[in-house]
């Protein structure tokens, strides 16, 4: 085997340190599904308030959104994450990780879901409204039973790739101390000064991401197709 090769598997594919570095690795990313559970469905409950939001045309509602939508989707995530988890308590309002994590999330992803959904809504046609409010539909259940299940529709593509983005996001939780999978991968690399764990971490991301991102094509190359 060329010198190269062997130092290349000693630095960054080792098996001696997979097998010592495994158990806070499965811990890590049992912690980083867990996180994705918490903070997707956080975040799409927050998109959707604010795609609906967005259909009314009142000005005072219509442009504090605006403000809002656009600060949260310009502030970086990580300083919004750091913000929450050590600013909040000088507020005299005393938060853990996980609930830093769930708020910062919140505010971040809901913006993205919201503008998604926002632009799924404006390309259902007026017309399906329009019918739904003739037959006695209310405008909560027109919105419910009509027009968002065809915005959703119209925008899934995007809505899973945004997901797919929330997902690798979450390893930014390693810097209130929450140990998902990149914050443990770090911890066993400064242990054993190898970056195997690293490595592990990277293909355990892409084993648990890879279905997404086939889904993701499948659902453009539909949408692709649908147009034709």
């Amino acid at each position: 085997m060329p010198i190269w090769l062997d130092d290349l598997l000693l630095n960054f594919f080792s098996l001696e340190i997979i097998r010592e570095a495994w158990p806070i690795l499965l811990q890590g990313l049992w912690q980083t599904v867990l996180l994705s559970l918490l903070v997707v469905p956080l975040g799409l409950a927050g998109g959707v308030m604010l795609a609906v939001f967005s259909t009314v045309r009142t000005p005072w509602v219509r442009w504090p959104l605006m403000v809002w939508v656009d600060l949260f989707r310009a502030l970086p995530p990580l300083v919004l994450l750091v913000f929450v988890y050590a600013g909040l308590p000088f507020a005299g309002i005393e938060v853990n990780a996980w609930t830093a994590v769930a708020i910062g999330f919140f505010l971040n992803t809901g913006a993205y879901y919201g503008e998604i959904l926002r632009a799924g809504i404006e390309s259902v046609p007026a017309g399906q409204s329009e019918a739904a409010r003739s037959l006695g539909l209310s405008r909560l259940r027109t919105m419910r039973l009509v027009v968002l299940p065809q915005a959703v529709r119209n925008v899934l593509p995007d809505l899973v790739s945004n997901t797919l983005e929330v997902v690798k996001l979450t390893s930014i939780a390693s810097v209130v101390a929450l140990p998902e999978l990149l914050f443990q991968a770090r911890q066993a690399q400064s242990v054993t000064y190898n970056a195997t764990p690293i490595m592990v971490a990277a293909i355990a991301y892409v084993l648990l991401l890879w279905p997404l991102v086939r889904l993701v094509s499948r659902l453009e190359n539909r949408q692709i197709a649908g147009k034709r």
